[in-house]
């Protein structure tokens, strides 16, 4: 006579296929993969040195494990283009001895997506990621450290900032913006 343990066995399998139809129901991703869709592919990244290589091979590392097949320029249908990487530092709040205790760090890079004819699918667009953080004259290096790892993760945001931007080209709004572009009379540049 069989016990309780197939029952249970039945009703555990059906928890979890509860449970993963609730997660893809409401839109959850694992972590490190891309909401960039299919239709991109395959994309080429112009990412200039004077760019920081870290953000660069950061924004790739996320693409490519989103499923992105990345190319060079001349053999992809669209290409990303990444330019004015700036980062600001400032003091955002002085101790009474007019010392900085409290320093902001702001990122900035801007962006634009267009198809190989040239074809703007995004506009230029200025993307932005900025951390406070205290500092301790009396402990510089860690300070120091700290800074660094927040510009580190400060790019790391800015490249999924990117990878978000582009995560509403489907097929069909591709095709919008250049049935768009095309009856607005422009013909495509050549590259």
């Amino acid at each position: 006579m069989p016990g309780p343990a197939p029952e249970l066995k039945k009703l555990g399998l059906l928890a979890l296929l509860a449970s993963l139809l609730t997660l893809t129901g409401c839109g959850f991703q694992l972590r490190g993969s891309s909401p960039v869709p299919a239709a991109l592919q395959p994309l080429a990244i112009d990412c200039p040195s004077s760019l920081p290589g870290q953000f660069c091979q950061s924004l790739r590392e996320q693409l490519e494990l989103g499923g992105i097949e990345l190319r060079n320029p001349g053999q992809a249908d669209y290409l990303l283009r990444l330019s004015d990487y700036r980062q600001d530092r400032r003091a955002s709040a002085i101790t009474a001895q007019a010392a900085a205790a409290e320093y902001i760090l702001r990122h900035t890079v801007a962006m634009e997506l267009v198809t190989k004819d040239q074809i703007p699918l995004i506009a230029t667009t200025d993307l932005n990621a900025s951390e406070t953080y205290r500092y301790d004259e009396t402990n510089v290096l860690a300070k120091q450290r700290e800074e660094d790892e927040l510009r580190q993760q400060l790019g790391d945001r800015l490249a999924q900032q990117v990878i978000f931007r582009l995560a509403p080209m489907s097929r069909q709004r591709i095709d919008a913006l250049v049935q768009e572009h095309t009856a607005d009379g422009e013909e495509p540049e050549s590259p």
